[in-house]
């Protein structure tokens, strides 16, 4: 089964996602998105195909979220994306694409359905 997860390894519900997809015999493509960001095109995708709104996709509780006045309702889904494109940190995760769809695995667990039975 072709599977991604966008996966910060400093992130506990990135870590146990990633765990719950090899404990179920997959070994997915692992992207460390801090590292490799999606561009706009792509993470406007998954954020769509996860069925999120942009802003429903972003990390309120990062510092950079305050610190840019990304509380601003004025902003629009292009700010947003503007602003998770420049600070990768601000995109949630894990995201996890499966043929079965794209989910935003918070809580972890998420990802059980996406998986195949074992």
């Amino acid at each position: 089964m072709d599977i991604k997860i966008y996966h910060n390894p400093n992130c506990s519900t990135s870590r146990n996602t990633l765990a719950l997809i090899r404990n179920a015999g997959v070994e997915p493509e692992v992207i460390e998105y801090l590292k490799t960001p999606p561009d706009r095109a792509r993470l406007k995708e998954i954020i769509a195909k996860a069925g999120l709104t942009v802003r429903g996709a972003i990390r309120e509780k990062e510092t950079s979220y305050a610190e840019l006045g990304l509380a601003d309702t004025t902003l629009t889904d292009d700010d947003l994306l503007d602003a998770m494109l420049a600070h990768p940190i601000l995109i949630s995760r894990p995201f996890v694409v499966t043929p079965n769809g794209v989910r935003l695995c918070r809580p972890s667990e998420l990802v059980l359905d996406m998986l195949p039975a074992r």
